[in-house]
């Protein structure tokens, strides 16, 4: 195919572009001919085309995404907002976090090993390019049926993936989820956290600033993989015999990734860096023009001079590639002999491929003919705004209106018990030790508390022992019910899990994972989300502070439950005060804190006997979530507090349980009389959590819930080898460990 030039479109206007193939619709493609004044060429329209993807220009979703700007709380520590990489925030003592969940659920399907690994290697590039040391990930995931052959077969991968490119890189994986539900069958949700750690004077920016600066592209050689992957992959809905469209998935590398870190955090410490990008989704497309439009003039690119693994590679082909472990820096030209010094060092290949320029264009060259040129701003940061059309479905009302509350219910002790054993032992609430067993969590030697604790929480000073904690949540089930109520329900839980470990919640990322936004239910499910999100965090004081939007998620006409997955960060001036989750010592007494009401539609309960989903989710009270947890982190500060479990699926029973094992004693445990005990076993109600404390500190703790106004019920005492529900049932803790831990096990080998 000839070279396509920019003299080649003025000359021949009337070419025909296969722009429809690129993902854009027609009055994309004429806006782009009315921004340039001609056709585009072939490379300017690779280019617009994977950044006005869905994916990669937040098209569909930034009408509603502007709320999180707007209804912003206060907050003293919010360094970096929306906009940038990451999110930053200040913890204290002179350091600063950052952090972001995104999510790679497109390739994960199609090719679970290497989809799953580029997630990780993508999102720690993200922490990476604030400027940050990263220090930990984190994965929720959700996957169709358990026993599906399908899941069989994207499981296994998923989970090598993370691992193998979070083991390889030293970074320890300390939280996350793994929910089962067949709405996930042909879409599973492979969401990634990092977390990265530096000095408030460390933060970095992507611009390109300084005319006459160069522009360095440094990292992995750039091939054919993911060609259009993520950006066009991500934006496309999977029909019924598989993915639409089958680009190749990026493939990665974490041993490069691990040099690409080292080398690039001493390029930081020596200050050589002026503004850095890394390449992700759209690869260079995305690189060039963000870092030219959020700077100050226009950039100059030689794309011939791009390090090439697959030397038949085209322009556009090389302007689209999504290959990993790359990274583009801008520097001014008296720190180059240095840059490139550190480069070698750490064995990392970098070639200067262009310069900022004083103009305001982005201009493209392939030996020594130009390609591109754009007004960069309109590649990357003023693509097109829908506000697609939503409605609230009809189905909602009927619903709602099918109550969990009105099922049969147990009778006996012996069925209670036996509902209980099969809570337990169901894919969603049985151990996940087959799976975190294959990540590293204690690499590095600052982890404090990982799996199946309520939050992962890591040091991140040895002398003070300043750290942070952070929980990811999202229940689908109850955002299908819901999504306003939803939403609220899914940052309600990870901030209360944050909070049961003694850490002080402080801000907030999120993925937003929802089928098309072509369908008007959809998107009426994606503005209540946001709109409850927004709103919730406004009351508990913790700003959004960046994130991710993942559509499409459906296969044929079938959406996936609306899955927001909320990760809240908190801090902790002291690590040595954490509170664990499990009952280490007998003779404790058991409270209750919180109020239960019979709130059983959407649970896992109505899920594991009825196979239901019907009813309103459980109530949200913002202000009571707030009080619960000002009174756990008083609790782990002052030493009263010995081990706390926020309550949430399979409500007080299954908290009971996984306190019990984790801690290896058992208990005996008083059912409140004013209430069913299915209700009292299961419910799901929020706001609640169970603390065991010292006999000699029970009275003080009681008091000060007293005083603050939040209900605490002595329920029970740690006590034994069994978990005795006191005038229903007993079950030995051998019987309920073998029921928990033989589910994956046997689902998976």
């Amino acid at each position: 195919m000839s070279l396509d030039t920019v003299k080649n479109a003025l000359e021949h206007p009337d070419v025909e572009q296969p722009f429809a193939e690129l993902g854009l619709k027609p009055d994309e493609y004429t806006r782009i001919r009315e921004i340039l004044g001609r056709r585009p060429t072939s490379s300017e329209l690779a280019m617009y085309s994977v950044m006005w993807s869905e994916h990669c220009s937040y098209k569909s979703s930034k009408v509603h995404l502007r709320q999180f700007g707007d209804k912003m709380p206060e907050n003293d520590a919010m360094l970096v907002g929306i906009g940038e990489n990451a999110g930053v925030v200040d913890v204290g003592q002179g350091y600063a976090v950052t952090f972001k969940v995104e999510s790679h659920n497109h390739p994960s399907y199609v090719e679970p090993y290497q989809g799953a690994a580029t997630g990780i290697g993508g999102i720690v590039r993200d922490i990476l390019a604030m400027g940050a040391r990263p220090v930990a990930v984190m994965d929720p995931l959700r996957f169709g049926a358990a026993e599906h052959p399908d899941t069989r077969r994207v499981l296994p991968g998923v989970v090598a993936g993370i691992g193998g490119y979070g083991n390889c890189l030293g970074l320890p994986n300390i939280g996350g989820e793994i929910v089962f539900d067949p709405c996930y069958q042909g879409n599973p949700l492979v969401n990634a956290l990092c977390v990265g750690v530096m000095k408030h004077e460390d933060i970095h920016l992507a611009q390109a600033s300084g005319a006459g600066n160069l522009v360095i592209l440094y990292g992995a050689r750039t091939g054919g993989d993911g060609i259009g992957g993520v950006s066009v992959l991500a934006s496309e809905t999977f029909d019924a015999d598989g993915p639409a469209k089958r680009p190749a998935v990026q493939v990665g590398d974490p041993f490069q990734e691990k040099l690409l870190i080292e080398c690039t955090l001493e390029l930081f410490r020596e200050h050589l860096v002026a503004g850095i990008q890394d390449l992700g989704g759209a690869g260079l497309s995305c690189a060039t023009s963000e870092l030219a439009s959020a700077g100050s003039g226009g950039m100059r690119v030689e794309l011939d001079t791009v390090p090439l693994r697959d030397h038949t590679l085209s322009p556009e082909e090389i302007l689209m590639s999504e290959s990993q472990e790359r990274m583009c820096a801008v520097v001014e030209p008296a720190h180059v002999a240095r840059f490139m010094e550190i480069c070698d060092k750490w064995d990392v290949i970098a070639t200067v491929v262009g310069e900022v320029t004083e103009g305001d264009r982005l201009e493209i060259f392939w030996h020594g003919e130009q390609i591109v040129d754009v007004p960069p701003r309109t590649v990357a940061h003023e693509g097109p705004v829908y506000e697609r059309p939503y409605a609230r479905p009809q189905w909602q009302d009927t619903l709602q209106a099918d109550a969990a509350e009105r099922l049969p219910r147990p009778g006996t002790a012996d069925e209670l018990k036996a509902a209980l054993l099969d809570l337990v032992a169901s894919p969603n609430l049985a151990d996940k030790s087959w799976v975190t067993d294959q990540y590293d969590r204690y690499v590095l030697g600052n982890t404090v508390l990982a799996q199946p604790e309520d939050s992962g929480m890591v040091r991140i000073d040895e002398e003070t022992g300043l750290g942070v904690a952070l929980a990811t949540d999202g229940n689908g089930r109850f955002c299908k019910l819901d999504p306003y109520t939803g939403a609220q329900l899914a940052l309600a839980e990870a901030y209360r899990n944050v909070a049961t470990t003694g850490a002080r919640p402080l801000a907030v990322t999120d993925c937003l994972n929802f089928g098309s936004p072509e369908d008007p239910a959809v998107m009426w499910q994606f503005a209540e989300t946001t709109r409850g999100l927004a709103d919730a965090c406004q009351v508990l004081g913790t700003p959004v502070t960046g994130g991710n939007v993942s559509f499409y998620n459906q296969t044929g006409e079938t959406a996936i439950h609306p899955t927001p997955v909320v990760g809240v960060l908190g801090v902790i001036d002291d690590v040595e005060r954490r509170t664990p989750v499990g009952f280490a010592e007998e003779g404790q007494i058991i409270l209750l804190l919180g109020d239960t009401h019979e709130e059983l539609s959407g649970s896992a309960w109505a899920q594991v006997a009825h196979d239901h989903l019907g009813g309103l989710p459980p109530r949200v009270d913002l202000e009571r979530e707030r009080l619960l947890a000002e009174i756990l982190i008083a609790g782990s500060r002052d030493g009263m507090v010995d081990a706390a479990h926020d309550l949430a699926d399979g409500g007080l029973a299954q908290a009971l349980v996984e306190a019990c094992l984790t801690g290896g004693h058992g208990a005996r445990v008083v059912l409140a009389e004013d209430l069913d005990p299915t209700v009292a076993l299961f419910s799901e109600s929020a706001g609640r959590a169970i603390v065991a404390v010292p006999r000699s500190e029970e009275m003080r703790f009681s008091d000060m819930c007293k005083v603050r106004g939040l209900p605490c019920a002595r329920i029970g005492v740690v006590d034994g080898d069994t978990l005795d529900f006191q005038g229903h049932f007993t079950v030995a803790l051998d019987e309920l460990r073998t029921a928990h831990e033989r589910t994956l096990k046997a689902l998976f080998g």
